[in-house]
């Protein structure tokens, strides 16, 4: 008998998200190498919630007398049991049911060691399943009680106790137990399974326990599965088709089908306009009021009409409404999208809001990619927190295949940001929801927008990674009635990201504060306030707010206060001398005879390297009116200034992305033995050409005093 250990996607999976079998098992006696199992119970977990509805129950035949004593434990006698099956096809039936879940018990050694000691007397494979030992969760927290019993352990956490003794009520209080004890895990910085998984064996060789938490897997086996990249190396604005075909919605038929022949497309768009109306020239047109013609609109058409359709204006087929997507959007994101929408071909839309092409399904999106949208459908439709957490751990399996391809750590980077962007978008929806609910509203009372500032807003979140986000709502009144909405909006979204992995920020950047969550004329006059003051603090958070994105509501409100900020630093000289100064005070990662300087095995690349040169890139980009968001953008287009040597600017580049890569591997890495998320690389751990390639990066890290000496005359 063998458990599926199924697809190891879980490392990075909260564990208020886990699906789960939880189970016990109810037996002869007390030997597991002698007892026999009598009966198997279970239930299921959900993305962290029990369902009721999904149980699992067998009596099984142990082929021996039940004692006495045992049945006056469980209350199973040899009656019950005389006409139920034996334990290979009883056990066959439970892995069956089971799937590829890990399993959950109380005191969960000794079921698996029976199951083991019966595997082996009727001859059959034993595997031994994932499983987490919940009395061992329990341990791990230290709660102070007179024992470990279920019934103690329950009754601290005040859940009620029914039909002890039977595997599925068992069962059962093991799990509302589990529930239980999952926000204190996340308090205690056990969030995700590879580090509960990672406490139990610590717990292990503290007091030589048995194992809380099992595993079939090895090293070996905890790889990266094997993903098409295509999809998550491209911008749509790589494979659309420009300029879009485009007809007056009186054109006829003959014309649409005349073009889609000429130009080997399958879709042209109709815009509003009579037969008279030319059609627009060529370059992007306006977005409002745009349809799409497909081949699939024209085989219909002429199915029902035959020849005559030819003639019929375009706009008499009922065409579809345009479905768009931005032009910097992820050629993946796409792919979610037509899965979604169900349709074949989006319109793409260009920096100034104009359809600027047409993607299909068929430009070069013949690659594989469920992954891609999976990803991005799911944390779109996500109806819970548990939900979330469940499809954000999914992104670390898709991170860790996109390394092991080699794609540049920029663009993975990048990938996160804006699953992370997506990730508050949605959680901001679904506590908008819950408000209005409770507030028993259609809508909120006033404009708002949530934004994503810092790494997550300038496109260069890793793995480790926290909550910084802020609130802007149109309303004049401090303290009012929207503003008590924006807060509990603000608070609950918090609470959601938490859930599902993304911690509270220690620096309190979270729109459930007020300093982060204002009207728009508090903003505009709190980034005047950090401007003019210089403070440390204030450098800091304009710091994080000039890469400010807006994620959910009316996003005109954020990118508007975006701009107007820029605007007001650009004029600011005495400001951006600060950002300079500031950038420019690097900690040297090098010590004697240049030789790099560790904290336990370890150097922090994001103090030492990345701050640095996102900090240097933000500066030039604010002097000289840069809009790009990110590090890599920012340094470009600053170096087409050409106010500095480009190879000089090339190598920032260059250094940033291998310094972002190493951290990428190191998270990674650190992910897979249940390791707490940092900045920080094991720099002696570094293959002889990653650890050259590193010392070279942070050799140019430096010359970001170089690049900002230009703009420090102002």
């Amino acid at each position: 008998m063998t458990f599926d250990p199924g697809a190891d996607g879980r490392v990075r999976l909260p564990l208020g998200s886990l699906d789960a079998v939880v189970f016990d098992t109810e037996t002869t006696g007390l030997d597991p190498k002698s007892a026999r199992i009598i009966e198997i119970g279970a239930v299921r977990l959900r993305s962290g919630q029990i369902d009721a509805n999904d149980s699992f129950s067998v009596l099984l035949n142990p082929g021996i007398p039940i004692p006495a004593s045992s049945t006056g434990i469980h209350g199973i006698s040899d009656s019950d049991v005389t006409n139920a099956p034996g334990f290979p096809s009883a056990v066959s039936a439970f892995t069956e049911w089971a799937g590829p879940s890990p399993v959950l018990g109380f005191s969960i050694g000794y079921d698996l060691a029976v199951l083991e000691a019966e595997c082996a007397r009727h001859d059959m494979v034993w595997s031994a399943p994932i499983s987490i030992d919940v009395q061992t969760l329990v341990k791990i927290l230290g709660v102070d009680l007179p024992d470990l019993s279920l019934e103690t352990i329950a009754a601290r956490y005040g859940i009620a106790i029914e039909g002890r003794h039977r595997s599925v009520p068992d069962a059962l209080l093991t799990a509302r137990v589990f529930t239980a004890l999952v926000p204190e895990l996340r308090a205690h910085g056990i969030r995700t399974f590879a580090e509960t998984e990672r406490a139990c064996r610590s717990l292990e060789r503290r007091q030589g326990d048995v194992v809380g938490l099992q595993s079939n897997r090895t090293g070996a086996s905890r790889g990266r599965v094997s993903l098409d990249s295509f999809l998550y190396r491209h911008r749509i604005g790589d494979l659309m088709r420009s300029p879009p075909i485009v007809l007056p919605a009186g054109a006829r038929l003959t014309e649409a089908v005349s073009l889609m022949a000429e130009n080997g497309v399958g879709s042209v768009i109709i815009a509003p306009g009579s037969g008279d109306d030319p059609a627009p020239g060529p370059g992007p047109v306006e977005v409002g009021g745009l349809k799409i013609l497909t081949e699939r609109d024209v085989l219909r058409a002429i199915h029902e009409s035959g020849g005559q359709a030819l003639e019929k204006p375009v706009d008499a087929l009922s065409p579809c409404p345009l479905i768009t997507v931005a032009i910097k959007e992820f050629a993946y994101r796409a792919m979610s999208l037509m899965s979604a929408k169900g349709v074949r071909h989006v319109g793409v839309v260009g920096d100034g809001g104009r359809l600027a092409g047409i993607l299909s399904a068929r430009d070069s999106l013949t690659h594989q990619a469920d992954d891609g949208i999976i990803l991005g459908r799911e944390i779109d439709e996500s109806v819970s927190a548990g939900d979330l957490g469940r499809v954000w751990s999914g992104l670390t399996t898709v991170v860790g295949a996109l390394s092991e391809e080699g794609v540049d750590p920029r663009r993975i980077s990048a990938i996160i940001s804006r699953e992370l962007r997506a990730l508050t978008g949605r959680a901001t929806a679904l506590a908008e929801a819950e408000a209005a609910t409770a507030a028993e509203i259609d809508s909120p009372p006033a404009r708002y927008t949530m934004m994503v500032l810092g790494s997550g807003g300038r496109g260069e979140s890793l793995l480790a990674m926290d909550q910084d986000n802020a609130i802007i709502f149109d309303d004049r009144e401090t303290g009012g009635t929207v503003d008590r909405w924006c807060e509990s909006l603000g608070c609950r979204v918090a609470d959601i990201l938490d859930e599902v992995g993304v911690r509270y920020c220690d620096g309190g950047v979270m729109a459930r504060n007020p300093e982060w969550r204002m009207n728009r004329q508090e903003w505009r006059r709190q980034t005047r306030d950090w401007i003019a003051r210089t403070r440390p603090q204030d450098l800091m958070n304009a710091d994080i707010f000039f890469d400010a994105m807006g994620v959910h509501g009316d996003l005109d409100l954020a990118e508007s206060l975006r701009i107007d900020a820029m605007g007001m630093a650009r004029q600011a000289k005495p400001f951006l001398r600060r950002l300079a100064s500031n950038a420019a005070e690097i900690p040297s990662p090098f010590g004697w005879l240049g030789r790099l300087k560790l904290d336990r095995g370890r150097v922090d690349l994001k103090k030492a390297g990345l701050l640095p040169v996102f900090s240097a890139a933000r500066v030039v980009a604010l002097e000289f009116g840069i809009r790009s968001r990110s590090t890599a953008e920012r340094l470009r287009a600053f170096g087409e200034c050409g106010v500095v040597p480009g190879p000089l600017i090339n190598d920032l580049v260059a250094a940033h992305g291998i310094l972002l890569g190493a951290i990428l591997r190191q998270q990674l890495s650190d992910l897979q033995v249940g390791l707490p998320l940092s900045n920080s690389v094991a720099v002696n751990e570094l293959e002889g050409h990653d650890r050259q390639q590193l010392i070279w990066a942070l050799e140019r890290v430096p010359s970001v005093i170089d690049v900002m000496r230009v703009p420090a005359t102002i």
